[in-house]
């Protein structure tokens, strides 16, 4: 495979297209780091899903955007983020049990992050001549808030969407936008002991997403804020679906 660092909208990501990879791909995958990961952190599921399902070898390119802000001040050198988080507020909403309050909120910078993550799409569509119905969105923690956010708001509907230890943001918005999107297939995984992101808030953004009509298998699991091996094999089958006849 090749390993390619580019920038992609406004953002520099690392793309790997696999030998073989018949251009344009069938498929390109867009998967979104976590809230203080480097932004190559989910690199590596690359070579995973490739080892997972062969098909993807000829079809399937991967592009893993790095979130815009640095976090070089407070102590993470290679630290990224796709938006500023409140941590100290946000731990105690979790400690006292108010994060229900938090499912309502659209946190500062969201908006302005999905605008350039869907910039990065546009790009994506132009440089490997797909549409968005061949895209499919991704990513971990925050990443997973930020593609499901996006996933809802383009005007067409991509080709999946795989939410791995995600929550509910933005929700009367998402509701909304969850109706009209479409039968837009949608992988979730979530830990039922996550200490960071609640495991009801998870089942919150299931059901809403569900009640709008969109098919969601969802994958809980014993653990914590990760992504569990039984998701990244559903993701790997996910994404071996043919975009002309999607699930």
């Amino acid at each position: 495979m090749t390993v390619e660092k580019t920038t992609l909208g406004e953002l520099v990501c690392t793309v790997i297209t696999p030998t073989g990879c018949e251009l344009p791909p069938r498929r390109v995958v867009i998967l979104c780091h976590g809230f203080g990961a480097p932004g190559t952190d989910l690199v590596p599921l690359a070579g995973e899903l490739l080892r997972l399902n062969r098909v993807l070898e000829q079809t399937t390119c991967f592009v893993f955007p790095r979130g815009p802000l640095s976090l070089d001040e407070f102590g993470l050198p290679t630290g990224r983020a796709w938006w500023p988080v409140d941590i100290e507020r946000f731990a105690a909403a979790v400690e006292t049990g108010n994060y229900d309050l938090l499912r309502h909120e659209t946190p500062v910078g969201l908006v302005e992050a999905r605008e350039k993550l869907i910039a990065l799409i546009n790009d994506v569509r132009q440089t490997f001549d797909v549409s968005t119905g061949q895209i499919i969105l991704g990513g971990f923690s925050q990443g997973a808030m930020l593609t499901t956010d996006t996933a809802l708001s383009l005007p067409q509907r991509p080709g999946g969407l795989c939410i791995f230890s995600g929550t509910l943001l933005c929700e009367e918005q998402w509701r909304e936008l969850a109706a009209v999107r479409g039968p837009l297939p949608v992988l979730q995984s979530h830990g039922r002991q996550d200490p960071l992101l609640p495991f009801p808030a998870a089942e919150w953004l299931r059901d809403m997403l569900t009640a709008a009509g969109l098919p969601v298998e969802f994958l809980p699991f014993d653990g914590m804020h990760t992504i569990p091996a039984a998701a990244v094999e559903r993701c790997a089958a996910l994404l071996g679906v043919d975009p002309q006849n999607p699930i």
